[in-house]
């Protein structure tokens, strides 16, 4: 189910499209099938659809794209961007440099096809890869140092993350991305793989997360705040005051389609607060 947190960016990323006369596109990132929960993305798709979100298009499921990850994969193979790694956790955890999140470089010898059980990491130059947010405006990082070689196609055989999103950001034609703060660590990698890919460089906008009382991300919370769909207004609300649009109090009382409106009215980004400042669950 739903939780605040996701309603969050789900309403900062429609108002944002739908004020700048964009399309707002609908994905399902299950690109991990291990934790797939059956139904969670039918449960997701008739909770948007009860608290007034309109996608334009079809919803993508990225299980269903791995053609299209695998084809990217080997175009970074033919430039000589990845290699296969044979490194176990077990092994990175033994190697000091692994304790700082920074891969040592262990494998970075080797070549695709390899014939053993493998993982395959992307090849980092020694740069640094900036950007400007539209919230924090602009955010750079080290790929050598703050980053490391980082893995695009895990063990199992399934595509990572940072190489799935970048695909389908390009191939869907995505010009802004609209998230949580959590994920504004991930985004110098994949400019870099945009880079790599010769793919057009989106806008991003990176959101203040909700925490609970222990500064945990909400998502990650013993029973956090689902959503109930049968009070959407409410929860709308709490999650335009926490993108700091102060909606009236009696706006509570409306339908949807009245808080949509006011929200379309009145939405600016300038109103929302930096990552910093965020708003705890009582």
């Amino acid at each position: 189910m739903p939780h605040l947190g996701t309603l969050v960016a789900a309403v900062a990323s429609y108002l944002q499209a739908r004020t700048n006369k964009g399309e707002w596109l609908l994905r399902i990132e299950d690109v991990d099938t291990t934790r797939r929960v059956p139904g969670a993305d039918d449960a997701m798709l008739r909770t948007l659809d009860k608290f007034g979100f309109e996608w334009d298009g079809e919803v993508i499921w990225q299980s269903k794209r791995s053609a299209s990850y695998a084809q990217a994969l080997e175009q970074l193979d033919a430039d000589g961007l990845v290699f296969p790694c044979t490194c176990s956790r077990k092994l990175l955890a033994q190697t000091a440099v692994e304790q700082s999140g920074i891969y040592p470089g262990t494998c970075r010898s080797q070549k695709l096809p390899f014939p053993h059980e493998h993982a395959v990491r992307m090849r980092v130059p020694d740069n640094t890869i900036s950007f400007d947010d539209a919230i924090i405006g602009e955010y750079q990082q080290s790929l050598a140092t703050e980053c490391g070689d980082f893995v695009i196609k895990r063990r199992d055989g399934l595509f990572a993350y940072q190489l799935a999103v970048v695909v389908d950001d390009a191939l869907q034609g995505v010009t802004e991305i609209v998230r949580g703060a959590d994920l504004l660590d991930s985004t110098p990698r994949q400019i870099f793989l945009q880079q790599c890919l010769d793919y057009t460089r989106p806008g991003y906008l990176h959101l203040p997360l909700i925490l609970d009382h222990e500064g945990r991300k909400l998502s990650k919370s013993d029973g956090a705040a689902e959503l109930n769909p049968d009070r959407p207004v409410k929860s709308i609300q709490a999650a335009l005051r926490h993108l700091g649009q102060q909606p009236p109090a009696d706006l509570v009382k409306a339908g949807t389609v009245d808080v949509w409106q006011w929200a379309m009215e009145n939405w600016s980004i300038s109103k929302i607060p930096t990552p910093d400042k965020v708003m705890k669950t009582s």
